[in-house]
């Protein structure tokens, strides 16, 4: 009985979507037009208030009406940390095959 006490309170999380660029271009141009609030075009759509201010947001970095990174910038930034991560394992196992190495010859 105390279980269902517990869980009555707590809503389930919404799996994880993932939206075409078009589409996330279509709901700011409905967000700009103003005749609707973020909140509501969010409702209108079933689509988390969070999110639709996160691609208005974008949105207007891409735009330059907005100062931070832009679309272009972050891809190229994870691509970057990316073969940074992977250098960095390279040079890992280089300095342990070196030690091995040095071990094997004395």
């Amino acid at each position: 009985m105390m279980f269902i006490m517990e869980s009555m309170g707590k809503k389930k999380p919404r799996p994880r979507r993932s939206f075409t660029p078009e589409f996330k271009a279509e709901i700011v141009d409905v967000c700009r037009r103003g005749d609707r609030s973020v909140g509501q075009v969010a409702k209108d759509f079933d689509l988390t208030e969070t999110a639709v201010r996160d691609w208005v947001k974008q949105a207007e970095i891409d735009a330059g009406e907005r100062d931070g990174l832009t679309s272009s910038e972050r891809v190229e930034l994870a691509a970057l940390r990316r073969e940074n991560r992977r250098l960095r394992e390279d040079v890992d196992i280089l300095k342990r095959a070196t030690a091995f190495f040095a071990t094997e010859t004395r």
